[in-house]
């Protein structure tokens, strides 16, 4: 199965139901966990040569795409896996990460979609945002943060803002890596039980399972009324972190293929240049 071929089966279709979606499934993947710590370390020197090209394009001024990779999911669902592990896997100047936190006082005189504007990727980078602006229609619907007219207001917004951008040149992949309550339970009490992650423990998370039905609720009805031809949703099962990594990879595999980017021809005479340096 191409890339392609393998996005197409993660891809929010019509009649999508997110509760039909099992979490500890490896979708479309025929392959065992070793099968999958090998396909992605495979994978890996075809994205980075991908995404050398596309950098070396920004670099003389030649480059016209962009790549925005959105990862949304409930804690502990393995974003920064897919960051370290995926994303890690390539060149860091290429690559613009942002991870959006609660909205300081100066972006909330704006509207939400102000900030996230502002970390859209240049042309010839990858950019990823951890959590996006579908916090303001997910936590911002779930804790009643705007009227619920306001929240209906965003989804337009949204999907004009994402047309907008993928009509510039950024080919949008956006993820929901979709964890099962026990998996995230046993995460989250192994934080618990070791030091050397207590720093990544929120006490706040366990207040957010409390509400895990509101949330699926709310993401299905992101998926209802946001997943477009321009930027479609792709649900992934997430309870088994190689499995996550590896779709995430596929994904961007794709996006980067449809690009197509290539090598920057020479701006200057090469064979003349090999022979002043042999010279000097």
């Amino acid at each position: 199965m191409t890339a392609h071929e393998w996005a197409k089966t993660l891809q929010v279709g019509d009649g999508f139901r997110l509760s039909d979606v099992d979490p500890r499934s490896t979708a479309g993947y025929g392959g065992a966990k070793a099968d999958g710590r090998r396909d992605l370390e495979a994978g890996l020197d075809e994205l980075n040569q991908l995404q050398e090209r596309l950098f070396a394009e920004s670099r003389v001024g030649v480059a016209k795409d962009s790549v925005l990779l959105i990862l949304q999911a409930m804690d502990s669902a393995g974003k920064g896996g897919i960051v370290r592990h995926v994303v890690g896997g390539v060149d860091p100047q290429g690559v613009a990460l942002t991870a959006f936190k609660a909205p300081t006082d100066e972006e909330l005189a704006h509207d939400f979609l102000w900030r996230v504007a502002k970390r859209l990727p240049d042309p010839g980078f990858i950019g990823v945002f951890d959590r996006s602006h579908y916090e303001d229609v997910l936590i911002g619907r779930v804790r009643s943060l705007a009227p619920a007219d306001e929240i209906e207001r965003r989804y337009d917004a949204i999907n004009e803002f994402e047309a907008e951008a993928a009509a510039s040149g950024t080919r949008i992949i956006k993820v929901m890596l979709h964890i099962s309550p026990d998996e995230q339970k046993s995460r989250l009490m192994e934080r618990l039980e070791r030091a050397d992650k207590h720093w990544k423990y929120n006490p706040g998370d366990v207040d957010e399972r409390l509400l895990w039905d509101d949330y699926m609720s709310a993401y299905q009805t992101v998926f209802d009324r946001t997943s477009t031809a321009a930027a479609p949703w792709h649900v992934i099962p997430a309870d088994h972190k190689w499995f996550a990594r590896l779709a995430v990879q596929e994904l961007l595999l794709d996006a980067l293929q449809q690009i197509d980017p290539q090598w920057p021809a020479a701006t200057f005479d090469v064979e003349a240049e090999k022979k002043r340096l042999a010279a000097s």
